[in-house]
């Protein structure tokens, strides 16, 4: 410090950095305050408008200080220097936030320090990762009543678990429970597990899944509210990708053409399960959103954005159980690298890196499609028009199932033969599959 830089101080005034005060009085809810946010100096000696006043500098005072910062919860670290008559506090951000003293939780707004209300408490604690919403005990949630035996083997069986006798027990073990009073308490990740209905208790964990005729997102061809448990809802939402995404094939003199995908699906999956994996639940308002517009597959995900969040760099897990429940089965890894993994599985399917887009709330990530395919179309156009009619085939099967075969020849424009062979080859992909007999029978869509 010297003269000239404290001239310009003073000049400015009183900051978000930046706090005058004539004595020790409160000067814990400013270093609170100052923790809580992005750290900040505290000017001793100094009153609001600016004026020089002075303080005794004494050894006595600076352990005074100390003392006063290692009595807030956790500790604060601080720094303690002086000028001339001046002592000047000055602390970092903390790193284990939040802080508070013996009246209450505080954080700096602009140039002044604000006490924090009761909600805007739970709002910074959840911000902060102190608060997991997966790890919150929902008490409605009544054991075994509510719970599904078949999905959580099911689990277990893409974990390469065998099935065991005490459920009880591996539920513990998982994580996903707690006893209270001999009573099995279900937490959310538990939920979102294996619950019979998990949109119940959760509703706005649903994931929407929709076909656009236009780039602009406006006419819409199909949608879909993919209920069900996370994995479950994983599974579904690739049904959807794969069901929609067309294929141009290549002969390369083997007995099989290989096959050329519009979009790399194993990426897509990759970032479909981290947009659940991560979402921000304690939002209620946003499902997960996955739009398939003409030239491109469009996630968007509701999220809080970390603190010094850096994409590709920061390691981040919101939902750590989740995180956890997910890699047990394979679906992602619980190292936070799966933007690498998508990186990775873009190159080897010569398909072009997702273009990423983060704000505060939103996390956008918008797959093109692959050069391979783009390249091998162009000379297969016959197979767009195919894909077309069998994604114009399975919306009249969804809005009448029991449409006949001439009927959708009528509709299409095509002979029955042409129906006949489009409809099995949906059939094959099991796509459809017909209930009951050719008269009286009707379609029903699998995927």
């Amino acid at each position: 410090m010297n003269k000239k830089t404290l001239s310009f101080i003073l000049k400015e005034g009183e900051g978000y950095k930046i706090e005058f005060k004539e004595s020790l009085k409160d000067i814990d809810r400013e270093l609170v305050g100052f923790a809580n946010s992005s750290g900040g100096r505290i000017f001793l000696g100094i009153n609001d408008t600016g004026n020089v006043k002075g303080i005794t500098v004494t050894n006595s005072l600076k352990s005074q200080i100390q003392d006063i910062a290692n009595n807030c919860e956790p500790e604060i670290h601080i720094s303690i220097e002086h000028f001339e008559n001046i002592l000047i506090v000055t602390e970092s951000e903390g790193d284990d936030k939040p802080y508070k003293c013996s009246s209450g939780f505080y954080k700096r707004i602009g140039p002044n320090t604000q006490k924090l209300s009761r909600d805007e408490i739970m709002e910074f604690f959840k911000s902060e990762g102190k608060v997991r919403f997966d790890e919150l005990i929902e008490q409605k949630f009544r054991y075994p009543e509510d719970f599904d035996l078949d999905r959580f083997h099911r689990f277990l069986s893409l974990s390469g678990i065998s099935k065991i006798d005490d459920t009880e027990t591996m539920l513990l073990h998982l994580g996903v429970t707690e006893k209270q009073e001999k009573r099995l308490l279900f937490n959310n990740a538990g939920i979102l597990f294996f619950a019979k209905e998990p949109q119940r208790f959760i509703s706005w964990s649903v994931f929407t899944v929709a076909l656009f005729k236009d780039e602009a997102g406006t006419d819409v061809i199909d949608r879909k509210e993919i209920k069900g448990s996370l994995f479950e809802i994983v599974e579904e939402v690739m049904k959807f990708v794969k069901l929609y995404s067309k294929v141009a094939y290549k002969f390369t003199g083997a007995p099989q053409r290989e096959n050329i995908y519009e979009y790399p699906f194993e990426a897509i999956r990759e970032a479909v399960i981290n947009s659940v994996m991560h979402k921000y639940y304690f939002e209620h308002g946003h499902n997960n959103i996955l739009k398939f517009l003409p030239t491109c597959i469009k996630i968007e995900n509701y999220w809080v954005k970390p603190n010094h969040f850096v994409l590709g760099k920061t390691v981040f897990r919101r939902n750590h159980i989740i995180a956890d429940l997910f890699a047990r089965i394979h679906f992602g890894e619980k190292m936070g690298t799966g933007f690498e993994r998508i990186r990775e599985m873009c190159k080897k399917e010569n398909a072009p890196f997702p273009e990423i887009e983060l704000t505060e709330n939103y996390f956008y990530v918008t797959f093109k499609q692959s050069h391979a395919y783009l390249q091998m179309a162009q000379k297969q156009t016959p197979q767009k028009t195919t894909q077309k009619t069998t994604q114009k085939i399975v919306k009249l099967i969804k809005q009448n199932p029991s449409i006949t075969r001439k009927e959708l020849s009528e509709r299409l424009g095509l002979t029955e033969d042409g129906v006949k062979f489009h409809l099995n080859k949906l059939k094959e992909k099991k796509v459809i599959k017909r209930i009951g007999p050719d008269k009286g029978g009707h379609w029903e869509v699998v995927q």
